[in-house]
């Protein structure tokens, strides 16, 4: 017996097979996981100061498989979150990339170079800037214990608003 090309059986089959193509393809990272990229370090800082909170920024590489996890599960969701969603600033930096930048003191710059100024030597870091790139935490380096990294990432936040206040460099509106 020989099988036609469109055989009502064979259209059937084609359905579950599609449905279940659409769903693997939710768990891969894509371009619905990119964080915006570093362009002027200087007035986002500045910003991020007047909305009470922290510049924070992500150094990573394209072929990074935590950076993408540390993006996907901790970064972007930060995006979205209430308490977070009007305070701080969510910046990534490239370190092969040879994009331009500003960096915090105005000067014209690219990723890798602001990266290799800024020591960064593994990746992912998650660093948190003030004004004038004043660190404000401790940066997270690498992708650390999967159960605890929200709360790293919680804690780098909250030190990063209670030392810019205190230090006079992160305003708070009223």
């Amino acid at each position: 017996m020989m099988i036609q090309l469109f055989d009502p059986m064979l259209r059937v089959l084609r359905w579950p097979w599609l449905a279940g193509l659409v769903m693997c393809l939710q768990f891969f990272p894509g371009e619905g996981h990119a964080l915006p990229a570093a362009v002027n370090l200087s007035s986002d800082a500045k910003l991020a100061s007047q909305l009470g909170g922290p510049l924070i920024v992500l150094y990573s590489r394209d072929d990074c498989p935590y950076c993408r996890i540390v993006k996907r599960n901790y970064l972007q969701p930060l995006l979205s979150e209430p308490r977070y969603q009007k305070r701080v600033i969510v910046r990534e930096i490239n370190v092969d990339s040879e994009s331009t930048l500003i960096d915090f003191d105005g000067q014209k710059t690219t990723h890798s170079k602001f990266a290799e100024r800024e020591k960064i030597r593994f990746v992912p870091v998650v660093s948190f800037y003030g004004p004038k790139g004043l660190t404000l935490a401790e940066p997270i380096v690498g992708s650390r214990l999967p159960d605890f990294y929200q709360s790293y990432l919680d804690d780098a936040i909250k030190q990063s608003i209670l030392f810019g206040k205190a230090s006079g460099v992160v305003q708070f509106p009223q």
